[in-house]
């Protein structure tokens, strides 16, 4: 039953492409048949039969709307709707018991505390109590309606709670995420006003005052196209400089980030980084591959701790990227794959392990495939 509580946070809690999945509580539908298997197994009459279909397709409109409703009190008002079910037909099929089961299911996601979903859980098992003992119903019907229920409902808190959690963290990664690459144009837009800035304005004068002197004093106007061209020339050379610095700076500056992004995730990270000589399409390269190593590990691990390590071992450059999370599976999603594209253009290698967490071995030679350093 737990799955079922992920897949109504997914529906109530995630992004629109997240809630587009309107298959997902068709799975959970299953567990509607025990209300039927009571009329079916007794030879039900046909206008009994006609009452369980009626209180059925009622349930159907309820449940469905639990799931697709994004305004609370219309989603307490489908929950009062199944439990009402359950009181109904209670008496006649005890597989009504189920309409309790999905109730308390649903507590969880629709209260906005933990002491509120416990009451509310406390309400319905008491209503099943109260309704076996004037009703003289089965035991059974006590076990399913009431103890079972209580369970599932509990255990339905924790993944309340933790999914809940991991939405906030992602919206938190992704604004993280947004606030950087903002910082960074402003970063890039005040270094080209810096370099570019004063430059331009003096070649625009220069140009003007070329144009008012070419006829009055042609000498003077080629002395000042001359400032004009050097001026230009210093211009070029001032943004070829800055872009060098860029590429320099580019790796050093992924890493700081990748260590920021993992401790605002909530992890301890060991950072450990020995000075390598890359080529900038290498730095390019690491840089694009930590990056999405290190969002892997903060959207998919569940760790605590996460280790980087990168340093030169035998003529080659070695990166780590280690974690104490929940491991993968074996199939590689595009993400991993482009990243082993992108090392294995670089005549390097790429090694995931998943045994204890997961950990990324890759390692290229700092010389070039084609000889070059």
């Amino acid at each position: 039953m737990p799955p079922l509580s992920e897949c109504i946070v997914a529906t109530k809690k995630l992004p629109a492409t997240t809630r587009d999945r309107k298959w997902i509580p068709i799975i959970w539908l299953p567990y509607f048949l025990f209300f039927l298997l009571e009329p079916a197994l007794e030879h039900a009459s046909p206008r009994l039969w006609l009452f369980n279909i009626i209180g059925g397709i009622f349930f159907l409109f309820f449940y469905f709307g639990m799931f697709w409703s994004n305004k609370p009190n219309r989603s307490w008002m489908y929950l009062a709707g199944i439990v009402l079910l359950g009181v109904i037909f209670a008496p006649i099929n005890g597989g009504a018991a189920t309409f309790f089961i999905y109730a308390t299911s649903f507590c969880p996601f629709i209260a906005e505390t933990e002491v509120g979903a416990v009451k509310v859980m406390a309400v319905i098992v008491t209503l099943v109590c109260v309704e076996t003992w004037v009703m003289h119903l089965h035991w059974s019907f006590l076990v399913y309606g009431a103890a079972f229920a209580a369970v599932i409902g509990a255990g339905n808190i924790f993944f309340a709670q933790r999914n809940r959690a991991n939405f906030k963290l992602r919206i938190a990664n992704e604004e993280i995420e947004h606030l950087a690459k903002v910082a960074e144009r402003e970063r890039i837009a005040r270094d080209m006003h810096d370099i570019l800035g004063h430059t331009l304005s003096v070649i625009i004068l220069k140009s003007e005052l070329v144009g008012k002197l070419i006829d009055i004093d042609p000498e003077r106007a080629k002395n000042e196209i001359r400032d004009v061209e050097e001026t230009s020339r210093q211009a070029l050379s001032d943004v070829r400089h800055a872009i060098r610095g860029y590429r320099s700076q580019s790796l050093d500056a992924e890493l700081k980030h990748a260590k920021a992004t993992l401790e605002t995730a909530g992890l301890l990270v060991q950072s450990e980084a020995s000075e390598v000589s890359l080529t900038p399409a290498q730095e390019s390269v690491v840089a694009l591959v930590l990056r999405e190593a290190v969002t892997n590990v903060v959207r998919h691990s569940q760790a605590r701790n996460c280790s980087l390590r990168m340093s030169p071992v035998n003529g080659s450059c070695l990166l780590e990227i280690a974690d104490d999370g929940r491991g993968g599976p074996d199939v590689e999603g595009s993400g991993l794959r482009g990243m082993r594209e992108r090392i294995v253009a670089l005549g390097g290698t790429l090694i995931r392990e998943t045994q204890a967490g997961t950990k990324l071995t890759i390692q290229f030679p700092l010389t070039q495939p084609n000889g070059k350093h």
